[in-house]
């Protein structure tokens, strides 16, 4: 018999229910752990994995730029920072672009953004609309936006400053910032990932974008978790036709390589001067040229349109397997992020899951959520119902 290597870290700290698994390599949209067992990834490293695990065209490109610079100051111009901007910029419609290492961060500047766009006018207590079930990050300024009490429990005072609203009701917005002189932004995920895989309704992403127009407010949407290609558009607000003033990005745009950004439209682009916001690691030349060959290859081998296309087919046919049936409430979602929302709790799935070879997440307790990297394919999405399905049905049962 031969022995396992265990799956532990001590000297770790216990931050995570984590699995007893430790995960040693991977190849495409498949993983193995240390003791050889095989994988299907349906969680794509929770929508940061875009182009799979060792992509040929990635790989060595990072090879290359470690071999060259992994990191230089702030104090000098990074040519590949330039280069990452430009792309953003063209693909979103925006003006400028300040990088850093993480949703945390991108989500952080986006605020600081709104907090000086209000004193510039003058506002003392600048105020900014969040959401209900949003999630933003956990540091104290985001887990203050971020609409989870389990989250923010333990950690109070919170930051001041925020009104939360309810999504898709946009009189509830109106009257929950009714002659409120102090409001500088509304922020907002387009498809809410933590809090159960909720997207927003094309018709209320016009609406706000009209009313944050007449009320000059800035519309700073978190693309965080739902951008880079994920729905088959670049950005998931782009189903709607609309243009944000601020766009934090994360998860997806280095394909696994730590990076942030915040991508502004003209309204915001000249909020920061130097010496207003800044940092050590973001924008290193490793980190950015993980950005730019991520965007090259998911143009080279069509991803956004393999998201929508292979999405749709997952989700089809996760409905017809699963639609209807007592105990699933409903399956939505867009492109490669897709949520199945029980009746009942399901988090013993994620155990259940990676047993049976398939790694996924569930969220907001009763949502089970699958991002994989956008290079799977219909075979691979047929091999992920066919694992999850029984899983589903013996749960349901019990």
């Amino acid at each position: 018999m031969t022995a396992t290597a265990p799956a532990a870290s001590p000297h770790v700290m216990n931050t995570y229910g984590r699995l007893p698994i430790a995960l040693e390599r991977g190849e495409g949209v498949r993983v193995w752990d240390v003791n050889g067992k095989q994988y299907l990834d349906a969680l794509g490293g929770i929508a940061v994995n875009t182009v799979g695990h060792n992509h040929p065209k990635l790989v060595p490109a990072l090879q290359d730029q470690i071999a060259r610079l992994i990191h230089s100051s702030n104090y000098y111009h990074v040519p590949l920072q330039e280069e990452l901007a430009k792309m953003l910029v063209e693909r979103s419609g925006l003006a400028n672009v300040f990088f850093c290492n993480s949703g945390l961060e991108a989500n952080e500047a986006a605020l600081k953004l709104a907090r000086k766009y209000g004193h510039d006018k003058g506002i003392d207590k600048p105020v900014v609309v969040v959401y209900e079930k949003a999630f933003h990050g956990r540091s104290i300024a985001t887990l203050s936006a971020t609409g989870n009490p389990k989250v923010q429990a333990g950690f109070g005072p919170l930051v001041e400053g925020f009104i939360r609203v309810p999504m898709n009701d946009i009189e509830a917005i109106k009257r929950a910032t009714e002659g409120n002189p102090n409001v500088v932004a509304v922020f907002f995920e387009t498809i809410q990932g933590e809090g159960g895989v909720n997207p927003m309704r094309i018709e209320y992403l016009q609406q706000l974008r009209q009313l944050c127009n007449e009320r000059d407010w800035l519309m700073m949407i978190d693309e965080v978790q739902c951008g880079m290609g994920r729905t088959g558009k670049w950005f998931a607000h782009q189903w709607a036709g609309i243009l944000p003033d601020v766009m934090p990005l994360a998860k997806g745009l280095g394909s696994g390589v730590p990076i942030g950004a915040v991508v502004a439209g003209p309204k915001a682009a000249t909020i920061f001067g130097p010496g207003n916001h800044g940092t050590t690691f973001g924008g290193n030349p490793l980190a950015m040229r993980a950005g730019v060959e991520t965007i090259r290859i998911m143009e080279e081998e069509g991803l956004l349109q393999n998201a929508a296309d292979v999405g749709a087919h997952l989700k089809a046919a996760l409905e017809r397997e699963l639609g209807g049936l007592p105990g699933v409430k409903e399956i939505r979602g867009q492109g490669l992020m897709l949520g199945i929302e029980l009746t009942k709790p399901c988090g013993a799935l994620v155990g259940r899951a990676a047993e049976a070879g398939l790694l996924l997440s569930v969220t907001a307790d009763t949502v089970i959520r699958m991002v994989p990297s956008l290079i799977l394919t219909r075979a691979e999405a047929d091999e992920i119902v066919a694992l999850l399905v029984p899983l589903v049905k013996a749960l349901l049962a019990e």
